[in-house]
């Protein structure tokens, strides 16, 4: 099914009589929906209303997110949560759509400095399982419309209702960035690092350790640190100039002062393009100072299992990729271990038969029915994608 515009959609899912896949550009989806019958929303494109001076942008579900990031080039502006390409990382064809990137909530590198996409998102525009056309929120960056539907619908997978249309601010781009980058260090080193670098008034806009681009290094192997410094050229020549003092103690800091190189850092960072190769790759999400005694625990239980990691968002984002060793195994193991600590282990490549997403806690799948029960009454939405 492919409906042309938003009373079509309605419509189409008044009339579904069993499980719905719903489909943006394909590039990004994971988990099984084995005998749902795909819903596409890329006939939902087109940017509705865009005002540079107002950094405010509409925009139909289905619009590509090239289209629109070549918009907003035009104007200097960009999306500042730079939403990854997975493609690369999942070996997927197609094109990403703006519905897509804010049902998974999709963020880059920045969000430990801007926020995540959920954060520039302004109104949406859904249809629920029952069929019913919903707006909240708006088109301005103050707006005061009842519930938060917009942060309950980013990131809930299509599980909720079907995006026909987003409203989203935007920022100026700056006019350069460099990279600071620490040689040689081990997840806790890294950590420290970066956490130092977060916390100093340097204003760093990204902040990972691992590969960029080439093979990650696995377990205990020393690796790079990279920092993002980006704004007016003097600007950030002077704050680059205060991190290598500041991260001295580290040992060898180096910086990387060409704006085109850098950006590559960062897009492969961005995509995790380095784990192309791997036979499955988990995303943790939990606390920086939690990481290093897992992958501690990792290199103790399975030494030859071939893992590699790349550590983003100050090391709250940790990206766990695996060679040799079971994907169910690989992901059941930081599951549980996510779930001692407070954190949340997805697989985002692989393929299994349990729980793709964090198991929830009584609570939480309580409260997860409750609102399933209410958006989509027939379970007809990605059933069991989120649990």
């Amino acid at each position: 099914m492919k409906p042309a515009d938003e009373a079509d959609l309605a419509e189409m899912i008044r009339a579904a009589y069993g499980p719905l896949r719903i489909v943006g550009g394909g590039t990004r989806a994971i988990g099984r929906m084995d005998g749902a019958e795909a819903l596409e929303t890329s006939g939902l494109a087109g940017i509705s209303l865009y005002e540079p001076g107002s950094l405010t942008m509409v925009a139909k579900a289905g619009t590509p997110l090239v289209e629109i990031e070549a918009v907003l080039a035009a104007e200097s502006q960009r999306l500042a949560f730079e939403p990854p390409d997975m493609r690369g990382l999942l070996g997927r064809q197609g094109t990403s759509t703006i519905g897509g990137v804010v049902a998974a909530n999709a963020s880059g590198p920045r969000r430990v400095q801007v926020g995540a996409c959920r954060d520039h998102v302004l109104g949406v525009r859904f249809v629920d399982g029952s069929g019913t056309v919903i707006k909240n929120g708006g088109r301005v960056m103050k707006n005061v419309t009842g519930y938060d539907l917009v942060k309950l619908l980013a990131g809930s997978h299509g599980t909720l209702g079907v995006l026909s249309e987003v409203s989203f601010k935007v920022l100026p781009c700056p006019e350069t960035e460099a990279t600071v980058v620490i040689h040689d260090q081990n997840a806790a080193e890294a950590v420290s690092a970066m956490s130092q670098a977060l916390g100093s008034p340097f204003e760093v806009s990204g902040a990972a350790h691992g590969p960029a681009g080439g093979s990650a290094g696995a377990g205990g192997e020393q690796g790079k640190t990279h920092l993002r410094v980006e704004g007016f050229a003097a600007s950030v020549a002077y704050r680059c100039q205060r991190l290598v003092a500041l991260l001295a103690a580290f040992g060898e800091v180096t910086v990387e002062a060409d704006a085109g190189r850098s950006a590559m850092i960062w897009q492969s960072i961005r995509d995790v393009s380095a784990f192309g190769d791997a036979n499955a790759v988990v995303r943790l999400s939990l606390k920086p100072s939690d990481f290093p005694a897992l992958i501690a625990g990792d290199l103790a239980e399975t030494p030859a299992a071939g893992h590699r990691f790349l550590l983003d968002w100050g090391g709250g984002l940790a990206w766990l990729a695996a060679d040799a060793e079971p994907v169910a195994g690989f992901l059941q193991r930081h599951q549980a271990r996510c779930a001692q600590v407070g954190g949340h282990a997805t697989l985002i490549k692989g393929d299994v038969e349990g729980p793709y997403f964090q198991p929830e806690s009584a609570g939480i799948a309580a409260l997860t029915a409750g609102l399933r029960a209410k958006f989509d009454p027939r379970g007809l939405l990605n059933p069991r994608l989120m649990g």
